[in-house]
């Protein structure tokens, strides 16, 4: 996909989230590498959201996009099917509100790409992958498939397959999805934040890390952005 394609992309996207959100990011990157395209979101945050935020109200502000998101998803799904041909079935997203920032992936679907996950091979992969084999053991279980992509020199996509343990289906069964995801989230995340040896394993600085889960799939998705060489 060209530049100004990708250009158009983060436009278009932009334009939806300050349509839905009375205001937009700042900037959006548009990382591609089919079948994965990500968007890393920066200076996101409305002024309501941050009063909410100084007042630690962080479960509103999810509760809050998560409504708005269901209505831009398909929209942002047409737009990349129209304009690059990507048939996105796959969507996750994710927010670092402290941040300001926030991430989408999309992933196509496989029928298009061969049914063979695409990975690629980057500096310390291999002790990133036992890393977060560790931290997913003490979540909740190690899973059944795991296989990771550098986007670009500032994007590394990990993706697990197999994650949640009996319990964790049934809550998603009897209706508790959404306390789920907010409370894997929150253990999730504060293990990726607090954990040194990913910058050491990449030789990048981490900026920020996000994830996300398809319960209906057992999959989940995190997402590093780096600033290599630092």
């Amino acid at each position: 996909m060209d530049k100004q394609a990708i250009t158009e992309i983060a436009s278009y996207v932009g334009r939806l989230l300050r349509e839905a959100f009375g205001k937009g990011p700042q900037s959006i990157f548009v990382s591609i590498n089919r079948p994965y395209v990500v968007l890393y979101l920066r200076n996101f945050l409305s002024p309501t959201e941050m009063i909410l935020l100084q007042q630690e109200q962080i479960q509103s502000i999810q509760t809050t996009r998560a409504l708005l998101m269901k209505s831009i998803i398909p929209e942002i799904k047409a737009y990349l099917l129209l304009l690059g041909g990507m048939n996105i079935r796959e969507f996750y997203y994710d927010w670092g509100l402290h941040n300001q920032s926030g991430v989408m992936v999309g992933i196509e679907a496989w029928d298009d790409h061969g049914q063979t996950p695409l990975e690629s091979g980057y500096t310390g992969k291999e002790e990133l992958h036992r890393e977060i084999n560790t931290i997913s053991h003490q979540v909740q279980k190690l899973p059944d498939e795991l296989y990771s992509c550098m986007i670009n020199e500032r994007t590394l996509l990990v993706i697990r397959n197999g994650i949640l343990i009996s319990i964790e289906k049934e809550m998603i069964r009897i209706g508790h999805e959404e306390s789920l995801k907010l409370a894997k989230r929150n253990l999730e995340k504060r293990h990726l934040h607090n954990d040194g040896r990913f910058q050491g394993f990449l030789n990048a600085k981490v900026m920020d890390v996000f994830v996300d889960w398809d319960f209906h799939l057992d999959k989940s998705v995190i997402v590093f952005i780096l600033n290599p060489g630092q």
